[in-house]
Parts: C-alpha cells; structure tokens; sequence
C-alpha cells in the first residue's frame, strides 16, 4: 500500500550519486551536454510544510549564507505559485543533512520534493512532466528527482531514460570543501569531447567522472579521500559524484560498506546508505 502524505508528513529528499559523467559536447550558449547515470539513496534531506492563508512562502529553517529568497525551497514555492496562479502559502521547514557542494543533489532533490509535496498539498493536479519542466528552470538535477526513478540522463540532464540498477550499498565520504560547480565546468582544462556511450549497453561500473581531474586540481582534499577509497575499494567502483567534493565507493553488501567505514582516518566524515530502486515519493 502507498504511503498517505498529509500536512504532517516528513517529506523526503533524498541524496543522488551520479555512478558515471561524461563531458560530451558544449551547447553555442556555454551549457555543457552530458551523460550520466542518477541513483538515489536512502539518506538525504527531510522536509516539513504547514500552511499559511497569506500565499507567503517563508523558510522557517534558513541556511548560513544562503538569503532565503535564493533558496532553491522558496524558489521551488513560489514558482508553483506564479505557474498555476495559487493563492495559498505555505511555511517551509527543512532538516539540511547533506553537504552544501558535495555533489550529491541536495539542494535539487529539496526543490523537487517542495514541488511534488506542495502541489500535492494545494490541490494543484500538475503532472510530473510539467513538474519536470518548472524543475529544469530550477537547475539541471531537480527534473530527475521529480522523475523519481534511477534514470541514464543525457542533454544537460532532462533527457531521462529510467534505468534498472542492481542492488549496492555505498560509503560516502565528505571532505570538508564546497565545490562550486561552475569552477569545475569553467576550467579550460575540462574534458569537453568524450564519446557518447550508449544508455542500452551501459553497465555499473562503466564510465568515470569527467569532472574528477579539475575537482582534484582545485580542491586537493577531494583527491585525498578519492585516493584512500580507491586503495582500500578498488578503482572500479570509486567515484567522486557530480562536481564533487563528496566520492564514493560501492559495494554489493552493507558489512563491506560499514567495515570500511570503521577505518576512515581520524577526523573524516563519512556514512553508509543503500541504493533506492526509486524516489520514496515516485507513487504520489
């Protein structure tokens, strides 16, 4: 049976790994085109929404840093407002466990829970491809996690084929840098021509990250947990995720996952979470 989502829900957003990018070419106005392949985790953000009468969105939770008219949260709101011409409001509240820059969606994954819950919630009836469609104007990962399957993606990532992914378990390490994303696609030493690969004969553990080697260069920390996950997991399965800082290595069972992580060095931070066959939400 489905889960029953309601005002007092603890709505999910949950973390993704991208297991392969690929570089593949670079649109005439600058976005680069890609390949990759999204899976999502059992460990993520949580959210929480209660209404408001006034059709203000206000964000209860404010990150440091972050103005929380940029929050991608509150842009999420308003934009299902301003698209549908809802009247009603709504309070945000939201529990931040994954990184800022680590590469692992979570500001994307938080947009689309915001869209799929509140469009629930206010009664709105869209469907998930029009959901898709605001997401992408609020960055190249929020369409996937409206999508809400583990998906090959192509294009600037809206071009989404769901992909069937054996079981794994992953250890995820954090090292203790944000890395701007368009630092990494800016630099002139990026792999911009890697040859498509096709999404039917793709298989894990094909492909690497495209984004690793200027991650590395800028931000050497993400080089040093990448290093130590490749000595002790092997290269095959070890990878940063998107433009990183956050690296991973993957394993078929949760005691090799959760032995190495009882190795990690002094002072790192690191944890285990299982491969989802899906969004939590993709039934609502």
């Amino acid at each position: 049976m489905s889960a029953v989502w309601t005002w007092a829900s603890d709505w999910p957003a949950p973390a993704k790994l991208n297991l392969f990018l690929h570089v593949v070419g670079q649109r005439p106005d600058g976005y680069h085109l890609l390949q990759t392949v999204f899976r999502f985790l059992d460990h993520g953000d949580r959210l929480r929404f209660q209404p408001r009468d006034d059709g203000a969105v206000v964000l209860e939770t404010p990150l440091p840093g972050v103005p929380p008219d940029s929050d991608l949260t509150v842009r999420a709101a308003r934009l299902l407002q301003s698209s549908t011409g809802c009247r009603q409001g709504v309070r945000i509240f939201l529990d931040k466990r994954l990184p800022l820059g680590g590469g692992l969606g979570g500001g994307s994954s938080d947009a689309a829970t915001v869209l799929l819950a509140l469009n629930h919630l206010w009664g709105l009836g869209l469907s998930r491809s029009r959901l898709q469609e605001l997401g992408l104007a609020l960055g190249a990962d929020v369409p996937v996690f409206v999508f809400g399957r583990n998906a090959f993606a192509e294009g600037v990532g809206e071009r989404l084929l769901p992909v069937d992914l054996p079981e794994a378990w992953y250890l995820v390490l954090e090292p203790p840098v944000a890395v701007p994303t368009q630092d990494i696609f800016r630099a002139p030493d990026l792999c911009r021509a890697t040859p498509p690969l096709s999404a039917e004969n793709w298989r894990p553990g094909d492909g690497r990250n495209d984004l690793e080697p200027v991650a590395c260069r800028l931000f050497p920390e993400v080089g040093e947990h990448l290093d130590w996950l490749r000595r002790r997991a092997g290269a095959e399965g070890s990878r940063m995720s998107g433009s990183g800082a956050c690296v991973f290595a993957a394993f078929a069972g949760e005691a090799q996952a959760r032995q190495l992580a009882r190795q990690l060095p002094a002072g790192w931070q690191g944890w285990v979470a299982q491969g989802l066959a899906a969004h939590p939400l993709l039934g609502l």
